[in-house]
């Protein structure tokens, strides 16, 4: 549930349950010819009391089941709005901002070609997203720059998160393995060596 909206300009921002993570929907103006929208307005942002500076941008693109995460930067923290310019994905943010009295907690929104929107993630929270569609182009715009060697990760099925990824079936054994996880469809869950070696909350170590 949305505890609070903000409408100004061409985007509208809705923050959620958790505080730090925002939905943000642009104003799409649309005829026979196409469609036009504001995609970012720093003057708008401010007006909605999101003051970030971006200083990087980057684009992935992924294949049906893919999920990238949960992953977090250590000492160089980053801010992102994300969104998606092609197919679908299910993205997820989780708290881990030690004296957050939501530490811990996920929220998650669908965002695609079709509604969208963006999300913004702000500094302390881990982040991942599910591929739902045949392929999907992820945009993200982001806080600080990225350091190498500075990644942290959190396993993407811890169940004391419990984070409910739509579509995906599968039994948790007790690693992050994807072996045994597949979609509705039978596409099986596609993750990084990387992601498969992340610890539970439990045993984080920021």
């Amino acid at each position: 549930m949305v505890k609070w909206r903000f409408i100004m300009g061409q985007i509208k921002v809705e923050k959620c349950p958790i505080e730090g993570l925002y939905v943000i929907e642009p104003t799409v103006h649309g005829d026979n010819r196409g469609y036009f929208m504001e995609t970012y307005n720093q003057n708008d942002m401010h007006e909605a009391g999101l003051d970030m500076v971006f200083v990087q941008d980057n684009q992935s693109m992924s294949k049906k089941g893919v999920l990238r995460g949960l992953h977090f930067q250590k000492q160089y923290p980053q801010g992102k709005l994300v969104r998606v310019i092609k197919g679908t994905v299910f993205d997820v943010a989780v708290d881990l901002r030690p004296e957050s009295k939501t530490y811990g907690k996920w929220y998650g929104v669908e965002l695609s070609e079709e509604n969208k929107k963006q999300f913004y993630i702000s500094e302390g929270f881990a982040h991942g997203f599910l591929v739902l569609s045949d392929e999907a182009e992820f945009c993200y715009k982001c806080t600080d720059f990225y350091h190498p060697g500075d990644e942290g990760g959190l396993a993407w099925n811890d169940p004391d998160i419990g984070i409910e990824w739509p579509k995906l079936q599968g039994k948790y054994s007790g690693t992050s393995k994807a072996d045994g996880y597949s979609l509705e469809d039978g596409t099986p869950l596609n993750l990084s060596e990387k992601d498969q070696q992340w610890e539970t909350i439990c045993n984080l170590k920021m």
